[in-house]
């Protein structure tokens, strides 16, 4: 136990001090203007972090959106492969590494920002479970602790949760009302991504099982325990997953995935704004065509100009050859 004690040490931290700085630079903001101990300048100060956490993740989420995607795409050749090895789990499973590896598509950078928030995610738990209780951690200096942890948001402590010994009424109902915001938005995110950018062929399938498995478990995990969570880290992932699902929203509604109800939305919206801007897509689409043709047309190459035949004499003979004609000019001349 003392040596995962160690190694949970130097991983948390690290974190204690950047979360906790984090944090109490958003709060010198907010404070000059709702007041040091006020909780609107607390719980604004968290939705800051959250904000900060989620940019920094930007890169991570474009990538887990090129996963999913991929993998979505890849399914019809992952059902292909199962027919093929379906009798042979060993081969199917290197068969479907290979195919992974050459599309450059890994089936676990979906999972990537989810499991790099979760640190943060009990850094924060931490932190004001720490507060709760009159314990500094990271940059978190006494007074600090002390402001944080009277901090009132809706007239519950911001370091409060569901389970607090003798919480108040209005402070369960504030926790539970988190705690049903946290779940909803989780489905939802979910949710939003499985209805709106998967293809009809990726919807059955392992991977397809393995996300409707996410999108009802999940949401119940967090359900059973965000009742322990304190008000402050119920607000910090309510935040973040509505960031998330803003974000996903922009992805999808501009860059869907083919062949999905996002894409075929998106066709429309193009097809309407052409006709606004006065420009038949149809004739568009023609006139595309046609110079396409036209260029190829362009890039044939000239015909190749044939050489005046020879007689046997002249072969022999080593004699000059003659010139090369153009096709053209050796029909005049026979007119």
């Amino acid at each position: 136990m003392g040596f995962l004690s160690d190694i949970g040490g130097f991983i948390m931290d690290p974190l204690y001090f950047v979360i906790s700085a984090v944090l109490l630079g958003w709060h010198k903001v907010f404070g000059a203007v709702f007041g040091t101990d006020s909780g609107a300048s607390w719980a604004l100060s968290i939705i800051g972090l959250t904000v900060v956490i989620r940019a920094a993740l930007i890169p991570l989420f474009v990538r887990q959106i090129k996963s999913s995607r991929n993998m979505q795409l890849l399914q019809p050749k992952v059902k292909e492969l199962q027919k093929k090895y379906g009798h042979d789990r060993e081969r199917l499973t290197q068969e479907t590494m290979a195919l992974y590896r050459e599309t450059g598509t890994n089936p676990f950078s979906s999972c990537l920002p989810l499991i790099i928030q979760m640190p943060i995610f009990l850094a924060l738990f931490r932190l004001l479970n720490a507060a709760a209780h009159d314990k500094a951690k990271g940059l978190l200096t006494t007074a600090d602790v002390a402001s944080l942890s009277g901090a009132k948001i809706f007239g519950g402590h911001i370091a409060d949760s569901f389970t607090t010994s003798g919480a108040p009424t209005n402070v369960k109902i504030l926790a539970a009302f988190l705690v049903i915001a946290m779940t909803a938005t989780t489905f939802l995110t979910q949710r939003q991504l499985m209805s709106k950018n998967m293809p009809a062929d990726a919807l059955s399938g392992p991977y397809a099982q393995q996300q409707k498995l996410l999108l009802y478990v999940l949401p119940v995990v967090f359900a059973v325990g965000g009742i322990a969570f304190p008000i402050g880290v119920l607000l910090y992932w309510t935040t973040s997953n509505l960031w998330t699902m803003g974000q996903q929203f922009y992805v999808i509604r501009n860059n869907p995935a083919p062949n999905t109800e996002a894409f075929r939305a998106k066709e429309k919206r193009d097809a309407e704004k052409a006709r606004r801007k006065g420009i038949d897509p149809a004739a568009a689409a023609a006139a595309g065509d046609v110079a396409v043709e036209d260029d190829a047309d362009d890039r044939r190459p000239a015909p190749r100009q044939q050489p005046k035949k020879q007689s046997r004499q002249q072969r022999k003979g080593g004699g000059p050859r003659p010139q090369q004609q153009n096709p053209k000019q050796k029909q005049g001349d026979d007119e």
